[in-house]
């Protein structure tokens, strides 16, 4: 059973930048592609960004697209999310998983972005 443990949450003043960090455990890792998502208060949880297993194509949603970057290194199983501009609207708990989603979710790490 793969497990997932993201990190690198925080408070970030707006304009901030954050990288996560999604650490997995076993190797079957490298065969998945790999998301971020997201869930604000009261809101449901939405998918951020994907990379395929190798890592040459990734996605975004549109509400991150040019400021958010997914990468990941297999040697490592680590999945990272670079978010740069940071608005209030990114405060969320921030989860990785498989896209599509097979594994059960993580404890997540908070972002919280405020002034």
């Amino acid at each position: 059973q793969v497990q997932l443990v993201e990190s690198g949450g925080g408070l970030v003043q707006p304009g901030g930048s954050l990288r996560l960090s999604c650490a997995a455990s076993g190797s079957i890792f490298r065969l998945y592609a790999m998301g971020w998502y997201r869930q604000a208060p009261g809101k449901e949880r939405e998918l951020v960004a994907t990379i395929t297993s190798g890592g040459a194509t990734t996605t975004y949603a549109g509400s991150v697209k040019g400021r958010f970057t997914i990468s990941r290194d297999n040697a490592k199983i680590t999945v990272y999310l670079q978010m740069n501009s940071l608005k209030p609207e990114d405060t969320a708990v921030y989860y990785c998983n498989t896209h599509p989603i097979t594994i059960d979710w993580g404890q997540g790490t908070q972002v919280t972005v405020s002034s």
